[in-house]
């Protein structure tokens, strides 16, 4: 009887293995600022040059319509055909600026905040090739392939909001791209989303699609489930008119924004990382600046990307130590200014999903999200230099963000956790935990387990094929696509839509 007894008991635990957590012991949102690759010092001289570049520099190229916005605040002309933005105006600004905002999803319950030590991966990128998973080579990328990267996303827990991760090549037309990419968005997922204008007068219709899925002309506005990706500053210390009338539109309706500095060390930027930090925080200010001029608290991303070269070739360089420690050190500077931080990582220099992507990958997502980067960008599925992008990418860098937020979650230090009485239980009876209702809780509650990584021994994995985890993410992404076919806009809600618009899918 007894016999029989362990045999069902064992059952009985092998079944609840089998089931995996009920509860998501790594899910986003963790919090973050555990690694701090600045000393308190160094923020302080860091951010005194930031302000002092923006009073005695300034910024050049200001539209017209911005100088008087931006005078009209406490700007002061230089007389050199740049407008100072004076060490008092930039502390006020911060002081107004939104520190916290919701960012809403068509679905509520997919809504996430943003700000404050909360992390979350998310997507980004304007990759022009695809990583064909018939072929294994690349090629343009394409409207569908949009379509189908936005419903693959749709199924993944750690991807909190989705931006296009490629451009529709085929789609040459800049309004055409607009609307096509935008449409993409609503129909395919109901997470948060964002997208980007080419032109201002793009916005004002493309608004009216929103208008239209969210219920009524106004309804967006109300609660706008699309923010702006928009690079108001060009690298070094200079406004871009084309992104400044965007900005204007934008705030007309209401459409939060993540104002983006994407300065290139040793080209647009200094090449020393103090320096990099020094220039690229004043230019994200003046974003910040330019923002609460027009207007004052606005929802805005603070999202200061460091980005490198390889000074030996000029090209662009996604993965690495240099750009792990800038994004981290931003990430910890706009923080430490009480902003809703954006940064970028993951954006591996592989082309191929091998252990060079997984290393790149791996590190700079860790330092970005250790550092509490509240948004993290092109975190999913880019390659290539974010020349490419990837359906197997997407899913292997879900199941790693897993593994980061397991990270970020730390230690659970409590009487029951520290579990006295267990281990002397254990000790003077059966002399191991497994089977425990310790264990069993804890399995529950504290590990994560993966579903791609291959934990087999060597012998049941060469049973099995010896599969390698990119066949296995491919296998899992082509699932994922022959089943996933979501609509998030009503029959209504798309004729309408398509009454308006040039729809191409």
């Amino acid at each position: 009887m007894a016999s029989q007894t362990r045999r069902s008991g064992r059952r009985e635990r092998m079944a609840l293995r089998a089931a995996g957590p009920s509860a998501n012991p790594a899910a986003p949102g963790q919090p973050g600022g555990q690694y701090t690759p600045l000393r308190e010092a160094d923020m302080h001289s860091i951010y005194a040059t930031a302000l002092r570049l923006l009073e005695d520099l300034g910024m050049g190229e200001v539209p017209d319509r911005l100088a008087d916005v931006l005078i009209g605040a406490g700007a002061v002309a230089l007389g050199n055909d740049r407008i100072s933005l004076p060490r008092a105006l930039v502390q006020a600004t911060i002081a107004m600026a939104a520190k916290t905002f919701t960012f809403h999803g068509r679905d509520p319950a997919r809504s996430i905040e943003v700000g404050g030590k909360s992390v979350h991966f998310g997507t980004g990128g304007a990759a022009v090739q695809v990583l064909d998973m018939s072929t294994g080579a690349y090629r343009p990328s394409t409207l569908l392939d949009l379509h189908d990267f936005a419903r693959l996303q749709d199924t993944l827990t750690n991807v909190s909001w989705f931006t296009r991760c490629c451009i529709a090549t085929d789609v040459p037309d800049p309004y055409d791209l607009d609307v096509n990419t935008a449409y993409v968005l609503l129909k395919n997922t109901s997470k948060p989303v964002a997208t980007a204008f080419t032109l201002a007068e793009h916005v004002d219709p493309i608004v009216g699609m929103f208008d239209i899925a969210a219920g009524g002309k106004g309804a967006f506005a109300a609660r706008p489930f699309v923010k702006a990706h928009i690079s108001p500053v060009i690298s070094p210390m200079r406004y871009g008119e084309d992104a400044v009338d965007v900005t204007f539109e934008c705030l007309k309706h209401n459409i939060p924004l993540s104002c983006i500095t994407a300065a290139q060390a040793g080209a647009t930027a200094p090449a020393t990382l103090a320096g990099f930090l020094a220039q690229s925080l004043a230019e994200t200010l003046a974003s910040l600046v330019m923002v609460n001029a027009i207007k004052p608290g606005h929802p805005m991303v603070f999202s200061n990307w460091p980005l490198v070269i390889d000074l030996r070739t000029g090209a662009f360089a996604g993965g690495g130590g240099e750009i792990a420690v800038l994004n981290a050190a931003s990430a910890q500077l706009s923080n430490w200014l009480g902003l809703p931080s954006g940064v970028a990582a993951s954006m591996s220099d592989a082309k191929a999903i091998d252990a060079q992507y997984g290393v790149e990958k791996g590190i700079t997502s860790l330092a970005a999200a250790l550092a509490g980067g509240n948004l993290i960008y092109e975190s999913s599925g880019m390659t290539a230099s974010l020349l490419g992008a990837s359906f197997e990418a997407f899913i292997l860098d879900d199941e790693m963000h897993s593994a980061t937020y397991r990270a970020l979650r730390g230690v659970e230090v409590s009487e029951e956790n520290l579990g006295y009485e267990a281990i002397c239980e254990a000790v003077l009876g059966d002399g191991h935990f497994l089977g425990e209702a310790q264990t069993m809780a804890a399995m529950e509650r504290d590990y994560f387990y993966p579903e791609l990584a291959d934990r087999d021994d060597p012998k049941s994995w060469a049973d099995k094929g010896a599969p390698d985890a990119w066949a296995m993410a491919r296998e899992k992404a082509r699932d994922v696509l022959a089943t996933h076919h979501p609509n998030y806009l009503t029959e209504a809600q798309d004729a309408a839509i398509r009454k308006r618009f040039e729809i191409s899918l």
